[in-house]
């Protein structure tokens, strides 16, 4: 481990340089992959200055910001589960205001949490909040094939042929739903 300037502990493969987007990844900002798209969406800055292209490399003297805080690596790793109650929106913040189910982690923990993967907002159910972004890529990409599985209520009547369709696969506002099983 290589000692910061910040009193904070680096791992041994931050010893030198490394890509900006898995620096942010070991501060927890998000997985390698979402971590790019912050970088072109022009959210980071190195020392001060805003950039927008991925292949920058930094070291443990600069001081890299994303929205305008600085963000620093996780000293440990944090997984959490969290049976999320209705009316809470899975996502860092709300635009509209709304609650967001992070905010019910605060008091407890001091890492920048994030949630692996969403309910919508009038759903509850477990939902995993992490600092780890290498660990929420792996398990929500499709790729890891890991299942998940849903009990769904509603108070309107269902169309007889549903289970049948999820099965056979359904678009909903275009992005394509199969079910591996549904009854």
């Amino acid at each position: 481990m290589k000692k910061m300037k910040r009193g904070l502990y680096l791992p041994a493969d931050l010893k030198n340089t490394i890509r900006l987007q898995a620096f942010l990844a070991h501060c927890g900002v998000a997985s390698r992959r979402a971590c790019e798209k912050i970088i072109i969406d022009g959210r980071v800055s190195v020392n001060g200055n805003v950039v927008t292209e991925l292949g920058l490399k930094v070291s443990d003297s600069d001081v890299v910001a994303v929205d305008g805080k600085e963000v620093l690596p996780e000293k440990e790793k944090r997984y959490v589960l969290l049976n999320k109650p209705a009316g809470y929106v899975c996502s860092q913040s709300d635009e509209q205001g709304r609650p967001v189910a992070v905010d019910l982690l605060k008091d407890s923990f001091s890492e920048r949490l994030y949630n692996v993967g969403r309910l919508d907002m009038f759903s509850t159910g477990a939902i995993i909040f992490t600092n780890d972004g290498d660990f929420a890529a792996k398990l929500s990409h499709p790729s890891a094939e890991v299942e998940k599985e849903y009990i769904v209520e509603s108070s309107l009547p269902l169309p007889r042929n549903l289970a049948e369709n999820f099965k056979k696969g359904i678009r909903v506002d275009d992005v394509f739903y199969k079910a591996k099983d549904a009854s």
